[in-house]
């Protein structure tokens, strides 16, 4: 594709390094998929029904695929934008920061902005959990693009920053015996994680308490795959009819990783599989001590909470991580969730995103917090969840 100017009437200036007191991995970012992805990476029968970029009477560009277009819309590539500029309407990749959709441009905007590693979500063509191919009318076409996307991510995303990419991939999650092998394909050759709808009932595969699942967690508990599970996986929650949907869709995040972790803890997964890991994705943690909370009182009081070896309290802080992008309000309640299963997000190059300046916003919401816990949180526990390295100085020192 190449690379050109920012237009400066889009973008603002190019930002400066930031000074860099925290190590950071930010668990929860996106990758804007490039127009050759797929390009080579299909059967041949199958190369002319591959996803494709086309351009729509307005001059946008938006992806093609089984007759449906998917449009990559302003919020989702916003990064170093003019915020007059954002709007709801599909970006050309010419109107996004090449660090969208360049990893060698992305780990330059990633140094900007002082962060170490980063894991990535898919974006609009393939769903944030790979939904579009798990879900599309030809299996043979959509199991194909899985393993495009996922070839494509190891070869050209991950390989070439190893040290600073964590590969998560996607698989078949409609069909669970290929769904465990690429599971395993990709744990394989290095991926540590798996991204999955956090509601899966919420669009059309069985819900959790379905046996379709159990081979496919058992899969990821076998190769220490984490399921990351990132909010609006499934879609947008059932919002009342006149409300303002991105409004009011946006500020439910906590509401939505509540229950979706809920119902992920009470599937019992966890139980089955003690050594299973599961990442909650931008959702913040201001509800998780709350939760805790809850667990304990339907134990101690109602009786409702048992039938576990384990409380269900303990099953959470033991099999559950989660991620903010600073939770000014909630961070010192980082002891009763517990400071080992608290990780940080940029969200670049999404609206919620804090990059160029992530470093700040730590400074800002978290600079009172001893340099230990700081380590563990801005770092050390997504290196040890993901087994990422980390460089050879953690800041901030003691």
């Amino acid at each position: 594709m190449g690379t050109t100017a920012l237009d400066p009437a889009l973008f603002l200036p190019e930002p400066a390094p930031r000074d860099v007191r925290y190590t950071v991995i930010s668990v929860d970012d996106h990758v804007v998929e490039p127009p050759h992805l797929f390009e080579g990476r299909l059967p041949v029968a199958l190369a002319d029904r591959a996803p494709r970029i086309v351009e729509t009477s307005r001059g946008y560009q938006v992806w093609e695929f089984e007759g449906l277009k998917y449009s990559q819309i302003g919020v989702n590539a916003v990064a170093g934008r003019r915020p007059e500029t954002v709007t709801m309407e599909p970006f050309r990749f010419d109107q996004m920061r090449p660090g969208c959709y360049d990893v060698d441009a992305r780990v330059a905007d990633m140094d900007i902005n002082g962060v170490w590693a980063s894991m990535n979500f898919p974006s609009q063509i393939s769903g944030f959990c790979g939904r579009v191919f798990f879900a599309a009318e030809e299996r043979d076409l959509g199991l194909a693009c899985t393993r495009a996307w996922n070839d494509w991510l190891f070869e050209e995303w991950y390989s070439a920053h190893p040290t600073r990419i964590i590969p998560m991939g996607i698989t078949y999650l409609s069909d669970p015996e290929l769904a465990v092998a690429e599971i395993e394909r990709n744990a394989a050759r290095g991926f540590t994680s798996v991204t999955f709808p956090e509601r899966p009932h919420e669009i059309g595969l069985p819900s959790l308490w379905d046996p379709h699942w159990e081979p496919i967690v058992a899969a990821c508990a076998a190769t220490e795959t984490v399921i990351s599970l990132h909010v609006g996986s499934s879609g947008l929650p059932a919002l009342p009819a006149g409300s303002p949907a991105v409004q009011l869709s946006a500020t439910l995040f906590g509401q939505q990783s509540l229950q979706a972790c809920t119902e992920w803890l009470w599937s019992g997964h966890a139980v089955r599989h003690p050594n299973l890991k599961i990442a909650m994705s931008e959702g913040g943690i201001g509800w998780v001590a709350m939760l805790l909370d809850r667990l304990d009182n339907i134990v101690d009081r109602s009786g409702y909470g048992l039938g576990w070896d384990l409380r269900p309290s303990e099953v959470l802080q033991r099999n559950f991580w989660f991620c903010t992008i600073d939770d000014p309000s909630t961070i010192d309640t980082r002891h009763r969730i517990g400071v080992d299963h608290i990780m940080v997000e940029v969200d670049y190059p999404h609206g919620d995103s804090t990059w160029p300046d992530t470093q700040d916003v730590i400074e800002k919401a978290w600079g009172h917090i001893p340099a230990d816990e700081l380590r563990k949180m801005c770092s050390e526990n997504a290196a040890r969840l993901y087994r990422h390295p980390l460089p050879d100085v953690v800041l901030p020192l003691d």
